[in-house]
């Protein structure tokens, strides 16, 4: 079997695009200065620190493109699935590149890596929250602040469905004229809440359910009057959402992450719609294949994030109940 990625030296190669023989592979291009007119690559490595939009700068381009064929090979399914989406999706509206995102993350939950993923995870026991997220409202404005500071605000599905009725309100009021979107305690949110993973075992009903209760669709509806206000961990569904939000504002301890590759599944909650909107494509699936961590200056510079400053302290008061 045909190895599951392609590295082209495009020093040595001319640019080429992706073709037939491409569409169940990762096309890596790396160069040791960025070059002009280079399309249909899923990653541009580049030895020049902070190159232009879309290529990664690293201390050894050559190095990271034989490490991200490492990770291709072992998570292939997911890596392969991963580029498919974003590749699709760029002709698509927000909305389908949900259901497309949606389709393919099913399709994964049946996987024999993420089966392989959950064998061996931990075990990890439920902590609920009573009111997962707060709603407080001073005259126009409409804070929306996630409230499981002892997971760190980790997503499960009491959340999303919360998140979803305080979304709801700010897009059926026009009175609303700011959002504001906060987590509670040391992070904005560490991702999705493991202790649920694995358990539907119906990826039918999950993409219909993901479909039907969507916090990152209904974000897209209001995105111009929505800002985010991150800080601490910003994993997976965390930066997946936020990136939704027509501002995001990030503290400096803010770190970035997309751990999903690594359980054999893709982004889930949104992240190949809202993230290459603001950073391209090719530096979603870098960052979703490597798995690294991105300060808040990197993604400052990558438009991830559009300020970084002191963060801002959570409102107590004026809450809805």
């Amino acid at each position: 079997m045909e190895a599951p990625f392609t590295i082209v030296d495009l020093d040595r190669a001319p640019a080429q695009g992706t073709g037939p023989r491409d569409r169940d592979r990762v096309l890596i291009g790396v160069a040791a200065e960025p070059v002009d007119a280079v399309e249909g690559f899923d990653i541009l490595l580049t030895g020049v620190s902070d190159p232009p939009r879309p290529w990664v700068g690293c201390a050894d381009p050559y190095a990271t493109a034989r490490q991200l064929g490492g990770v291709v090979e072992r998570r292939a399914a997911a890596s392969v699935a991963l580029v498919q989406v974003l590749r699709m999706g760029g002709g698509l509206s927000i909305p389908d590149r949900l259901v497309l995102e949606s389709l393919a993350y099913s399709t994964l939950q049946g996987g024999a890596d993420f089966r392989a993923w959950l064998a061996s995870a931990p075990r990890r026991t439920p902590r609920p929250a009573e009111t997962p997220v707060r709603l407080g409202r001073e005259g126009s404005r409409l804070s929306i602040t996630l409230d499981r500071p002892w997971v760190r605000n980790a997503f499960d599905a009491a959340t999303r469905d919360a998140l979803c009725e305080a979304l709801q309100v700010a897009v059926a009021d026009p009175s609303i004229g700011r959002v504001d979107l906060y987590g509670n305690g040391p992070a904005f949110c560490s991702g999705g809440d493991l202790s649920e993973f694995g358990t539907s075992r119906d990826p039918a009903r999950a993409h219909l359910v993901r479909v039907h209760r969507s916090p990152g669709a209904l974000l897209n509806r209001c995105a111009p009057r929505v800002t985010a206000h991150l800080h601490g961990a910003c994993v997976g569904a965390g930066i997946e959402l936020a990136a939704f939000a027509g501002r995001v504002v990030a503290a400096p301890d803010t770190v970035i992450r997309l751990p999903e590759i690594g359980m054999g599944l893709i982004p889930g909650a949104g992240g190949t719609a809202s993230i290459p909107v603001r950073a391209g494509r090719e530096r979603t699936a870098y960052l979703a294949l490597s798995g690294v961590e991105l300060s808040a200056g990197k993604a400052l510079r990558w438009g991830l994030v559009d300020e970084v400053s002191a963060p801002v302290g959570v409102p107590q008061d004026s809450f809805l109940r």
